[in-house]
């Protein structure tokens, strides 16, 4: 994968300009029942960190990946969540503050986390260590992209509205079209270079994602929490940071071949979220 104009520029404006909208929908009241009930946020930690990760590990090895493969892999499951988790929350009618505080909380983690687990794949897949710094550029900049459009819209809605209103439903549609887009722009521009990962890394990217999203749902209604939650926590933990994981795979590594799972997966997601979307939406419209 490679930066382009698109991903630099375009992506954060546009990504940005969705989360303005997400705040016109929420209120303090949506993250005052997140602290009330923080079984949802333990919950979604836990999954994140423990068994995601665990998950990756079983694919990797399920699927006899190469050792550069695995150990992107294992750094796109120990990168968080990202604003397109959020979206895709608000779509599919999840707990979209709980999306929210969770990215911000996992973000947080993960400068510890991902560097353990990624030296620890470095020592097990190939058999040498290294000193991975954290990310703390990359994680500032996801949180300016996913907190203060967020905190704006909230204040919007608190002083116009009416304003909030009228803009949600454009907004979701915006959200729609932005998304697809992105997935046919990636495809187009990427396709050489994702057509050959996709043969060796496919498989175990969507295994992974499928895993992920699954887990994610069942999980916490298991535990009795309310659907809008588990699909909450499905999105979050489903829809990983992958620009962070190339970032830290072509910046930090400087291990190319690390960067192939992160970017395969980030096409996939949007088709496995998309229909698991599409699922609850359907089920949801009788009741």
């Amino acid at each position: 994968m490679e930066a382009t104009a698109i991903t630099n520029i375009l992506l954060p404006v546009a990504l940005g300009v969705i989360m303005l909208g997400l705040g016109l929908s929420l209120t303090l009241d949506d993250f005052r029942r997140v602290a009330v009930y923080p079984r949802a946020v333990i919950a979604g930690l836990l999954l994140q960190m423990v068994v995601l990760t665990a998950a990756a590990f079983a694919c990797a090895k399920l699927f006899a990946l190469p050792p550069e493969l695995a150990v992107g892999l294992m750094l796109l499951a120990a990168s968080p969540g990202g604003a397109t988790a959020n979206i895709f929350s608000h779509l599919a009618r999840g707990d979209v503050a709980l999306n929210i505080t969770l990215t911000a909380i996992n973000s947080a983690l993960s400068l510890l986390w991902l560097p353990f687990v990624v030296n620890w794949s470095l020592d097990h897949f190939l058999g040498r260590g290294q000193y991975i710094p954290p990310p703390v550029g990359k994680i500032v900049e996801v949180a300016a992209i996913i907190v203060l459009p967020v905190v704006i819209g909230m204040i919007l809605r608190g002083r116009a509205p009416r304003f909030a209103a009228a803009m949600e439903r454009p907004i979701r549609i915006f959200a729609v079209l932005f998304l697809a887009l992105l997935v046919a722009g990636a495809i187009g521009e990427n396709w050489k270079i994702l057509l050959p990962a996709l043969a060796a890394v496919g498989l175990a990217c969507l295994a992974f994602n499928v895993i992920s999203l699954a887990v994610g749902y069942a999980a916490p209604l298991v535990l009795r929490l309310p659907p809008r939650q588990a699909i909450g926590i499905a999105m979050e933990i489903g829809i990983h940071n992958g620009a962070l994981a190339i970032y830290v795979a072509l910046n930090v590594l400087k291990m190319p071949q690390t960067s192939f799972a992160p970017a395969i997966y980030s096409l996939v997601m949007f088709v496995t979220a998309a229909i698991f979307v599409f699922a609850l939406t359907r089920r949801a419209a009788p009741a």
